[in-house]
This record gives C-alpha cells, structure tokens and sequence, in this order.
C-alpha cells in the first residue's frame, strides 16, 4: 500500500477549512451522501449565499464537487482529490451526522429542490 503524503502547506490549508464547524459537518455529510444547497440551508438555519460560500471554498480547495441537475446544483465529497486520505482520516474520527438528514426527511424538506 503506497502512503500518500500532502505537503505540510496545503495540510494546513485543508486543516484550516475543516476547522470551520459548518464545513466540517458538511463535509461529513458529504462522505456518505450528495446534498443540495436547499438542504444545508435547513440544516444549518443558514442563508443560502452563506452556506454557498462555504462551499465555494471547499470546491476551490478541491474537497467538493458539484453537479447540476437542471437548475440545482447537487454537491458530493471529491473523492478523486490528493487531500482525500488526509480528509477521510479526520472523517473517520467523527460522529456520523446522518441525524441532521433524518430531521429533515421527517419535515418533508430532504431534496426539496428536486
């Protein structure tokens, strides 16, 4: 098995991204699901050009992809990315968030934009 290594730099970067709470649960639930901007509003009672943010620097950091379907656009965990292992390592320390789904699947409001 080949050990990938990140330069100590852009470690810190990515590091410094994840250090944001919002993030950091995004991208957690970004391991194992694909999410709408709609849906991370309501997770995080957040403003849409707020929660776009965040997600722009994790796209500009290469740690999120996006895909559009129609007018929406769905985001999901890079998992091609050379920080992945550095990321999935920190992932794989942390609680699932997969309740703040559920939440909102019980609302009716999961993929409310489809």
């Amino acid at each position: 098995m080949i050990e990938s290594t990140v330069e100590i730099g852009k470690a810190a970067s990515i590091l410094k991204l994840l250090g944001d709470k919002t993030r950091l649960t995004m991208v957690k639930l970004l391991n194992n699901h694909d999410c709408c901007v709609c849906e991370f509003v309501e997770i995080f009672k957040m403003s849409q050009p707020a929660i776009s943010q965040h997600l722009r620097k994790l796209k500009d950091a290469g740690m999120v992809r996006e895909n559009r379907r129609g007018q929406w656009i769905i985001y999901s965990l890079n998992q091609e990315s050379d920080y992945y292992p550095l990321v999935q390592n920190v992932l794989d320390h942390l609680p699932s968030q997969d309740y703040l789904l559920t939440e909102l699947e019980e609302q009716g409001l999961r993929i409310s934009c489809e």
